[in-house]
This record gives structure tokens, C-alpha cells and sequence, in this order.
């Protein structure tokens, strides 16, 4: 388990986990993201804001992509209170180029939902896109990736039915420190769900799921993923620092075709 931050001023627990703050332009790579997606959206041949369910986040993007290949699904983060799929659809680029199919899934937010609420959401989102990819002439198999919070829920749907391998990107995967900053105001944590819903406290999966974390993020999130990947030592999949990539510039080693994040997703295709 990770350290506790209770000895520290709330200023600097709070700031172990700022990413924005702590990342200087992180507005302007933001943007950048909105842009890229809207782009995206306009010349790919997608269905969009596919319903999963009743509420009005449950939805999928599905962009289809060569037969009988597997499908990239990517999670996005926000510390499951911020955030929207529409903002990372850029993200489907590099593997669109590589004949991948490739979906995002939205999902309730904190405080609307409980994060159990919302684990269970994306698993459901999980199924709706693997029915999708088989409709579209797909594989069926998944290549579950997610960013931050989304991290997180990658690790906690590498169980589902059909999800080939997974990569957590800058994910957090032991919740307890969180109970001690101001993320908490809207997750409202109780120590049921730290216990059952952080995958650092969980038996490993048995499916290949790599570690991801940018060389220059905070470092409570680079020991967050170097705690798990040793907790997944003897699994398949392992670390992968990239260098000198931040909490948001990391995202591009997975939109670009030939990027070293999509690279190592490919390898369990």
C-alpha cells in the first residue's frame, strides 16, 4: 500500500495530486485535445454518443476499423469527477491508422454517482462495445486502455468478458491517499470501497496489463504505478515510463500511429 500523506499540511496533500496545477500549459494541451477531438469527430466515419444505459453519460463513441480486428477502448480520467469522452476522441487516431477498431465510454460523475456506481457503468459500457464490435465485423476482443482515473478503471474491467489485455496510463490504483485530499469532497470515499475497489489491494488479474506513467508527472502518480506494477510482478505486461512526458503529453504516445504507448497496446492484439 502506498504511503499515507496524514503528516503533511493539507496545502501539499492536495498538491501531490493537482495535475493541473502542476503541469504549466496544462489549459493549452487541454485544448488542444478539444480541438484534435472535434476533428476527429467531423472526418471519421463513427457512431457516435451510442446509449449503454438510462443516464444521460452512459455513452460510447465506436469507430470502426479493419475485419476482424480487435477494438482499442479508452477510458478517460478526470478523478472520476471531471472530464468527458467527447474531449479524447483524438486518442482513436493512431489506432484507426493501424486498422484497430477503436471506442471510448462515458460514465457518470462524482457526486452524481458513487465510484462503485461507476465501475459497475463501465463494465456495462465494456459489453456494449464488444456487442458493437462484433456488429461492425470486428474481433470482439478488447484492448482496454485509460488514462488517470480512467487507469483505474481499466484496472478494475480487465476482468470483463472479452477484454484481450489492458493499459493503465498515469492510472491510480491504491485510493487511500485520496481520503486526504480535496478529491475526496466529491468521492467521498469510505473504507469499503478503498478496500474493495483499489486494485492495489485486489488479487492480480491474470491478463496482460501494463504500467504507463510520464517521467516528468507528480511523484506520488509515478510511485502509484510502480507500486502496482510490482504488485503485478510474474503477470504479463510490466512497466513503461515515457520519457519526459507529462500528466496530459503522455496521451500522445497513444493517438500517434507509431507511438510507444499504442506500439506496446499492439503487442497483445
Amino acid at each position: 500500500m502506498l504511503d499515507s500523506l496524514q503528516a503533511l499540511p493539507q496545502a501539499l496533500r492536495d498538491a501531490a495530486y493537482d495535475n493541473t496545477a502542476a503541469v504549466p500549459g496544462s489549459a493549452a494541451q487541454l485544448a488542444d485535445f478539444e480541438a484534435r477531438s472535434a476533428a476527429l469527430a467531423a472526418r471519421a466515419e463513427g457512431l457516435l454518443d451510442q446509449r449503454y444505459g438510462p443516464a444521460e453519460r452512459q455513452l460510447y463513441d465506436y469507430f470502426p476499423g479493419s475485419a476482424g480486428a480487435p477494438t482499442l477502448l479508452f477510458i478517460h480520467g478526470g478523478y472520476w469527477q471531471m472530464r468527458h469522452k467527447n474531449s479524447f476522441r483524438f486518442v482513436a487516431e493512431g489506432a484507426l491508422a493501424r486498422g484497430l477498431h477503436a471506442a471510448l465510454v462515458g460514465y457518470t460523475l462524482a457526486p452524481q454517482a458513487s465510484l462503485m456506481q461507476i465501475v459497475l457503468e463501465v463494465r456495462q459500457g465494456i459489453a456494449a462495445v464488444r456487442a458493437q464490435a462484433l456488429a461492425q465485423g470486428g474481433s470482439g476482443e478488447i484492448l482496454l486502455c485509460g488514462w488517470s482515473a480512467g487507469g483505474h478503471l481499466t484496472a478494475l474491467g480487465l476482468q470483463c468478458e472479452g477484454v484481450r489485455a489492458g493499459l493503465g496510463i498515469s492510472g491510480i490504483y491504491d485510493l487511500a491517499p485520496l481520503q486526504q485530499t480535496y478529491l475526496n469532497a466529491a468521492l467521498q470515499l469510505t473504507p469499503s470501497e478503498v478496500q474493495t475497489l483499489s486494485p492495489l489491494r485486489l488479487p492480480p488479474v491474470g491478463k496482460p496489463f501494463v504500467t504507463a506513467f510520464g517521467t516528468a508527472e507528480l511523484p506520488q502518480l509515478q510511485v502509484q504505478s510502480q507500486v502496482f506494477a510490482l504488485h503485478r510482478h510474474g503477470h504479463a505486461g510490466g512497466l513503461l515510463p515515457v520519457e519526459g512526458a507529462d500528466h496530459f503529453s503522455i496521451l500522445n504516445a497513444l493517438a500517434d500511429p507509431r507511438g510507444g504507448l499504442l506500439n506496446e497496446l499492439m503487442d497483445y492484439r
